[in-house]
């Protein structure tokens, strides 16, 4: 596979970052010290180029309709600037990724929009499913991944930074936007005010914005956001530092926590399966005959959050022990930066799920103790 690079990727040459590769992409993995960068996130703000994830507009008609069909969440009933967490699935109930979809206001023709935003190396396999599900509806699929770029502020003092790059007439539009929503924002870049995509949404458990901006224009705005900062106020970080917060926050990540061989309901994402919305939607069948078999039907196993009881970590694939017997197997862990001990995310076998049950993990041949918990491992104060 021939490697992707993004429109920041000279940006991230600068500042000295080292590169690995992605979901078919050459992203930075660290700019310094990755647990440097995961502290700035949790204490200050994060900056990170996302520009791999997808971006797919859908539009039409029969947008919201379609929507429906083609995911598995009740898309119809967002209200214009809003945005869902949802999942595409196959017909036999499996992940094919999960994703963000926001509505924008209507075209001027008066039909509707959506931005689908799906996982970095599912890009092309969610554009290419939406759009061999688009029979018998009036909708256009239009895949603009490949022109578009994602810039992410992340962290308690995100709000703050931003302000500082948009005219003090338009900052209700930054502090008034709520969680899960998005609204077109004039960004002092080059000079003037250019209207961007602004998202209060993203992948760290804290607060923080995603920016969607043409490629041609990235630089410009990373530039800006890195020059509006005093020192350790906003720290460019790697995927490293992502992978962590995102951990620590309970988000799954596809590959590891979410698969076609996986279910929601297993996955602890019962609550984005709307099986009472009018119609059918793919996968309907399949997903309701899951539900009513209770979660982990499909591999008799169930995901949790493990917490580490000594200092040693489990990492993604080590098996889960009871009294020296495999009930599951890690898809996550490592060290928590935030809260000091070992955290993992496993599927284990039902019977062991519950909050409290002692397990261990198989780290190389010696039994770890780990406890069963609930997730997230760590809550943001509000």
């Amino acid at each position: 596979m021939t490697e992707k690079y993004t429109a920041l990727y000279e940006e991230h040459k600068k500042l000295g970052a080292s590169f690995t590769g992605f979901g078919g992409w050459q992203m930075p993995l660290k700019y310094s010290s990755e647990l440097a960068e995961h502290h700035a996130v949790r204490k200050a703000a994060g900056l990170f180029d996302l520009s791999h994830m997808g971006e797919v507009w859908v539009t039409g008609p029969d947008a919201a309709a379609f929507l429906d069909f083609a995911l598995v969440g009740k898309i119809s009933a967002l209200a214009v600037g809003k945005a869902k967490y949802s999942l595409i699935c196959n017909e036999d109930g499996g992940i094919i990724d999960d994703l963000i979809t926001y509505r924008r206001p209507a075209a001027e023709d008066g039909t509707d929009v959506f931005l689908v935003v799906p996982n970095a190396g599912n890009a092309a396999v969610v554009a290419a499913a939406l759009q061999e599900r688009v029979a018998g509806f009036d909708v256009l699929v239009e895949d603009a991944s490949a022109g578009t770029s994602l810039v992410a502020v992340q962290g308690p003092s995100a709000q703050e930074l931003l302000l500082r790059l948009v005219p003090a007439a338009q900052h209700s539009l930054v502090t008034e936007l709520k969680y899960y929503a998005a609204v077109e924002v004039p960004f002092l870049v080059g000079g003037a005010g250019k209207e961007l995509l602004l998202a209060r949404t993203g992948y760290t458990g804290e607060d923080g914005f995603e920016i969607f901006v043409d490629n041609a224009d990235a630089p410009a705005l990373w530039q800006a956001l890195v020059a509006i900062a005093d020192e350790g106020e906003l720290t460019p970080a790697g995927l490293a530092s992502r992978d962590s917060l995102r951990l620590e926050a309970g988000m799954p990540l596809y590959g590891n926590e979410l698969s076609l061989q996986g279910d929601p309901f297993a996955a602890g994402l019962g609550p984005v399966v709307a099986l009472f919305k009018e119609g059918d939607f793919v996968g309907k069948a399949a997903l309701a005959a899951k539900k009513e078999a209770g979660a982990g039907s499909t591999s008799g196993r169930r995901l949790v959050g493990l917490k580490g009881k000594g200092r040693r970590a489990g990492r993604a694939h080590y098996p889960v022990l009871k009294d020296g017997v495999t009930v599951g197997e890690v898809t996550s862990g490592q060290p928590s930066p935030t809260l000091g001990y070992p955290i993992a995310m496993a599927y284990v076998d039902v019977e062991y799920s519950a909050p409290g049950t002692a397990l261990d993990i198989d780290l190389r041949g010696k039994a770890e103790p780990f406890e069963v918990v609930d997730l997230p491992f760590y809550r943001r104060a509000q």
